[in-house]
């Protein structure tokens, strides 16, 4: 996928946006060509230095950018000089597909293996056992905590496993 391509699809455009927010994404959906100071994307883009460092480090942090450092002869201050690798992007994105499969596994797991009680008038739920230990009462109203059935939610997990396992190519668990 081109660059050009790689930040006009609107999933890498949501991810970006979940990594840096609204303040730092103009500095992530515009990466120049070559080195960049902070002070020159801050000026350039018309925002706070300080969102354009928050940004930077972000990506910094996610693999996406990079940096160097000059050090002037005369005053001895550093200058950094950001370049951007979003060749990485796809990947990441794997990486996170990945990791949700994972926790959804998980969650559908626990979600089988307990049983579940609610409070209908707080809309609390509590594990058997600790529906058990309050003598099946809410402990913030003391209304009658009622059985709740999760098939709808196990159901609606597995559906997005088989999605996520069969977009990553991952066969299920046995």
């Amino acid at each position: 996928m081109a660059f050009e391509e790689l930040l006009e699809d609107p999933v890498i455009q949501k991810y970006l946006h979940e990594l840096v927010g609204p303040k730092g994404m103009p500095v992530a959906a515009a990466p120049p060509d070559g080195e960049v100071t902070d002070e020159e994307l801050a000026e350039e883009l018309g925002l706070e230095l300080n969102d354009v460092r928050r940004a930077l480090f972000i990506l910094y942090e996610n693999d996406l950018a990079t940096y160097r450092r000059l050090r002037d002869e005369d005053s001895g201050w550093l200058t950094y000089l950001w370049t951007f690798e979003y060749e990485n992007i796809p990947e990441k994105l794997e990486e996170e597909m990945y990791r949700l499969l994972e926790a959804l596994e998980e969650r559908e797991d626990y979600e089988q293996d307990h049983e579940f009680y609610l409070c209908e008038v707080c809309g609390i739920r509590f594990e058997f056992g600790e529906a058990m230990d309050f003598g099946f009462e809410c402990p913030d109203c003391g209304s009658q905590l009622e059985s709740m059935g999760n098939s709808r939610l196990v159901e609606a997990m597995e559906e997005r496993i088989a999605d996520l396992r069969d977009e990553l190519n991952v066969d299920a668990e046995i």
